[in-house]
């Protein structure tokens, strides 16, 4: 089955992100859970209990989520409940972060119970860094994404692109590979796409290494 990605009625796909200034590095954390709430979920990693706080920015990765969603969209209900798409005793990966000693889940992904037994508690790196949001502009060099931090206020951030950066997202590998592999950012990723970029400062400018689509926009329809 394949891995869908899903906004759930209160865990909405728009990002979360540190203002700019104040961006945050991005810890993981892998093991099973243990406990969920409305708004937590409580994990048994290799080094202790952790609970992480979830809300509306809180993106959730798991099987099976998709057809939940329509099953949901079908029967008039805006979104199946956290505890409907990620289970007591699963193995998960939460990426979080940690704000003055309460831990945010910014996304929880379903993993193996093999990868949840192997890793620890790690920081992405202590440069890059990840954010979140609709994208208002993408050419070949840079794109510009916008979006609401934690406290609410509104953030705009640009990032360079060059072939170093990788674009992942469902269906792109696809659309790439009937193009022979050669494609670029403008061809994958849209204006009004939700993604989420990691990125590390390069002098005075943000250099984006990933931008994943988390949602694409609706495309126009293809002329012929």
């Amino acid at each position: 089955m394949k891995r869908m990605v899903l906004a759930l009625a209160t865990l909405a796909i728009l990002g979360w992100l540190s203002p700019p200034a104040h961006a945050q590095d991005t810890k993981s954390a892998r093991g099973t859970v243990t406990a969920m709430a409305a708004d937590s979920v409580t994990v048994k990693t290799a080094t202790g209990d952790m609970s992480f706080a979830v809300d509306d920015k809180t993106v959730v990765e798991a099987r099976g989520a998709g057809t939940k969603a329509r099953a949901a969209a079908a029967a008039g209900k805006s979104g199946p409940k956290l505890s409907e798409v990620i289970k007591t005793g699963e193995s998960v990966e939460v990426n979080y972060h940690d704000m003055g000693g309460k831990l945010h889940a910014a996304r929880i992904r379903g993993i193996s119970a093999a990868s949840a037994a192997a890793a620890t508690t790690t920081t992405t790196t202590a440069s890059e860094k990840t954010a979140s949001g609709t994208v208002k502009s993408v050419s070949a060099t840079s794109m510009t994404i916008s979006g609401s931090s934690g406290g609410g206020a509104t953030f705009t951030q640009s990032y360079t692109i060059d072939p170093d950066t990788k674009v992942i997202g469902k269906g792109l590998g696809t659309a790439a590979a009937a193009k022979g592999g050669r494609t670029t950012i403008t061809e994958l990723v849209h204006a009004g796409d939700s993604v989420t970029v990691s990125y590390s400062a390069k002098g005075s400018a943000l250099h984006a290494s990933e931008v994943r689509v988390v949602t694409a926009a609706p495309r126009p329809p293809t002329k012929h």
